[in-house]
C-alpha cells in the first residue's frame, strides 16, 4: 500500500492492529458515502459506519453511527457531558481531521477530538469504517476503533 496510506492506515499500522483494507470505485454521482461503500463492497450496511462530526456546546466532537441510521444530536451531547449539539460546518470538520467530508475517518485525525461509537457496533465482530480517503473502508474490531480512538459507546443512532 505504499504510496496510498492515510494517517488512518498509518496509525493502524504503527499500533499493529489486525485490520484489513477493502476499496472500490467512488462514483462521485453517490448521494451516500457510506451506502455506496456498503453496495459496492456487498456488505450489510448496519455493520458500515459512518464519522459523522458535531459541535457539542460549540466543541468539536465525533460521532460513528452506521449508514443506515441517522445521528441523535441530543444522544451524542449527552454522551459526552454537553447540553446541546449541532453538526459542524463541513470547513470546520475537514479542517479539525485533516480529512475530506465524504472520507473522514475516526481513526488518524489531525486534532483529537471526543468520539463516540454508536453502542450496535459492539454486536459485532468486526465493522467498517471510512480508512481516510473517499473509496477506502477499513474492517476492524469495534474494540480496537473504541481504544484507539479512545472512544465512549453510547446509543447515538436514530
Amino acid at each position: 500500500m505504499a504510496g496510498r496510506g492515510t494517517p488512518a492506515t498509518a496509525l493502524l499500522d504503527k499500533q499493529k492492529v489486525a485490520h484489513k483494507l477493502h476499496s472500490y470505485e467512488h462514483d462521485p454521482r453517490h448521494a451516500s458515502y457510506g451506502l455506496e461503500a456498503a453496495e459496492a463492497l456487498g456488505l450489510e450496511p448496519g455493520r458500515v459506519f459512518k464519522t459523522l462530526v458535531a459541535e457539542v456546546d460549540g466543541k468539536l466532537t465525533v460521532g460513528v453511527v452506521p449508514v443506515t441510521a441517522q445521528l441523535d444530536l441530543k444522544a451524542l451531547a449527552a454522551a459526552v457531558g454537553g447540553k446541546k449539539a449541532k453538526m459542524a460546518a463541513v470547513p470546520d470538520a475537514e479542517r479539525a481531521t485533516g480529512y475530506v467530508a465524504g472520507g473522514i475517518s475516526p481513526l488518524g485525525q489531525k486534532k483529537r477530538l471526543p468520539v463516540v461509537v454508536d453502542a450496535s457496533a459492539e454486536s459485532f465482530d468486526t465493522v467498517f469504517c471510512s480508512a481516510g480517503r473517499r473509496g477506502l473502508e477499513v474492517e476492524l474490531a469495534p474494540s480496537d476503533l473504541v481504544r484507539l480512538t479512545s472512544a465512549v459507546t453510547a446509543s447515538i443512532a436514530s
